[in-house]
């Protein structure tokens, strides 16, 4: 190792900074019966004006121990908020403590897909721990990757 102190100092580092990303993560749990959620999930990036695609990816988690929970909606929607394609033709039950994905095959080209994003809908038989819903993003352009990660926010509560 040529330097322990720079090793220990970017070790510190990156500790502190989870625990300060984890802080909102430890708040009190919240046990919801369904909603409905706003996914910002692009599919093209512009970088020094330079446009390129980039992969996505849906995941959902069923966090709940106890109960399952069933994915109703995950629908993709362009830019101008036009609607594109279905990822569900039929509801989905979640187990609990299980998870899954939905990968997006084709990229909006353009313009079109800086700004997609999907409306999901969940829901359950009884109030549950709310699940975890992101999309994952991947691209390259020659040496460089990016990787970004949304979180699904709420526009609707069922208590």
């Amino acid at each position: 190792m040529k330097n322990p102190a720079k090793v220990l100092l970017l070790a510190i580092i990156t500790i502190v900074s989870l625990a300060l990303l984890a802080g909102p993560a430890a708040a009190a749990v919240k046990l919801v019966k369904g909603q409905t959620l706003y996914l910002p999930c692009s599919t093209n990036f512009i970088t020094a004006n330079y446009p390129f695609n980039i992969k996505a990816a849906i995941f959902i988690y069923n966090t709940d121990p106890q109960h399952a929970i069933t994915i109703d909606k995950l629908d993709f929607y362009n830019s101008s908020g036009k609607f594109v394609k279905k990822y569900l033709e039929h509801p989905l039950k979640l187990e609990p403590s299980a998870g899954t994905y939905r990968r997006i095959k084709n990229p909006v080209q353009g313009e079109a897909g800086a700004a997609a994003h999907f409306i999901v809908q969940w829901q359950a038989q009884t109030k549950v721990v709310q699940p975890i819903i992101r999309c994952l993003m991947l691209g390259a352009r020659g040496n460089r990757g990016y990787t970004f990660v949304s979180p699904a926010r709420v526009i609707h509560e069922v208590d």
